[in-house]
């Protein structure tokens, strides 16, 4: 199986030596060991690995059926979430949708328990308040996030005064824990249809579940051409050779670079579909590396429009930065350079080129400045905007993460830090004991 997301390390040549490649690639071995055979040290939380290919036929019809019905019966979709139960869904449906939306359009997806914002909270209650049908998607295991818990809460009440009983049963559908959670309890008292969120996958990893796949497919995106790109990279990380397997190559290199004190990574794109993206993998990462005092720090650009704010800073700030850019090879589109006699702009001498043409000169020009300016960066190249190699750097990024985890020696699917604003919160609060 031939993978075409592909891995350029050029720009790596001048920081990192082949000696110390061979050396970290000896360390992967034993990650991949541990991935692989999903034994040894937080085992337990591997059931990510395969979800590309072991998600049943009957499972993707029902999201499919589901979502015919969404996209039937209702005008909006309300998608309540927050972290990995809503980035990766948002993170597809922005990379694969028109970049403008028309306001004709029926059919919309909002997100919401995201923030805390009363204003947001507010706007988005005047949108449902105009005699749209709504459906509501809830995702979360626990049922008990505060962000989430609130706006639930809220569309709740909208929902008990907007609609009966027999509707709301119908309206509201949670994507939760199997068996146990406040979610899956009110769903068993109330008729509240469910889909499961598998015990062994951690929020963060979960894109290619029911958490991401149905409100994905709402937006009428091809989630089994998506699971297909995803199942194409889980062959090819599964059967390649250590050596020459892309995922590992992006960790090694991320590792080697953090032991020479570059702290920061920016994963930069260069397409403006890309920004959710990079927020999933921001989430992501930073969730997985940030603890026992290690990680390298995950910062996002939308370039070329955060090189006007950014790039004197990268370019010659301090060295302790690297770069990744993300680039998708081919437009949907192309637009051509327009000609002017009078040549008032002085750009006459691009004219007939396409834009796309120049975005790529751009990207070229940045990597060889920043090279030269002393900061590493390597560049993962998506052929295409489609579902087929949007799954692919889902599972690529997901079994990366989990490896740079590994080598950093922490247990890469917990997250014990972030109880510790929530704690306070609800002291401050005066939160019951429970």
């Amino acid at each position: 199986m031939e993978n075409k997301i592909t891995l350029d390390t050029s720009n790596i040549k001048p920081f990192i030596n082949q000696s110390q490649i061979d050396s970290i690639l000896a360390e992967i071995v034993t990650v991949d060991k541990k991935l692989k055979k999903g034994k040894g040290e937080w085992g337990d939380f591997l059931g990510w690995l395969h979800l590309p290919s072991n998600t049943t036929k009957t499972l993707i019809s029902e999201i499919k059926n589901t979502a015919q019905e969404i996209q039937k019966n209702s005008d909006i979709l309300l998608c309540i979430g927050i972290g990995g139960s809503y980035l990766g869904a948002r993170a597809g449906i922005e990379f694969l949708s028109p970049l403008f939306k028309r306001d004709e359009e029926n059919f919309k997806i909002y997100f919401c328990g995201t923030n805390l914002s009363s204003d947001y909270t507010k706007d988005l209650l005047d949108i449902i308040n105009t005699g749209k049908e709504l459906y509501v998607n809830v995702i979360s295991k626990s049922g008990s996030t505060t962000e989430p818990a609130l706006a639930f809460r809220i569309i709740y009440d909208f929902m008990k005064r907007r609609y009966n009983k027999r509707e709301i049963a119908k309206r509201i559908i949670f994507t939760t824990d199997r068996k146990k959670g406040r979610l899956k309890k009110l769903a068993s008292k109330e008729g509240f249809r469910t889909f499961v969120i598998p015990d062994d996958v951690g929020g963060r990893f979960s894109v290619l579940s029911p958490v991401g796949l149905l409100p994905m497919a709402c937006a009428g995106i091809d989630i089994e051409g998506l699971l297909k790109g995803a199942a194409c990279m889980e062959r090819y990380i599964f059967r390649c050779k250590i050596e020459e397997n892309i995922a590992y190559q992006y960790a090694g290199i991320r590792n080697l670079l953090y032991r020479s004190a570059k702290f920061i990574e920016i994963l930069a794109g260069f397409h403006p579909s890309l920004h959710y993206l990079l927020e999933w993998w921001k989430q992501l990462f930073a969730e997985t590396e940030g603890k026992d005092s290690k990680a390298i720090f995950p910062a996002i650009a939308d370039f070329t429009t955060d090189l006007h704010s950014l790039g004197q800073l990268i370019q010659e700030g301090k060295r302790n930065i690297f770069e990744t850019f993300l680039i998708i090879d081919k437009p949907l589109n192309k637009v051509k350079i327009p000609y002017f006699k009078e040549n008032f702009d002085e750009l006459n001498y691009i004219y007939g080129k396409e834009l796309d043409y120049i975005d790529k000169k751009a990207y070229q020009g940045t990597a060889q400045a920043h090279t030269s300016g002393g900061v590493p960066n390597m560049t993962i190249h998506v052929p295409e905007r489609s579902p087929y190699y949007l799954g692919g750097i889902y599972y690529f990024f997901e079994i990366a993460v989990a490896a740079s985890g590994y080598l950093l020696g922490i247990n890469p699917f917990n997250q014990p830090g972030v109880e510790a604003y929530k704690n306070n919160m609800y002291k401050l609060l005066k939160r019951p004991a429970t």
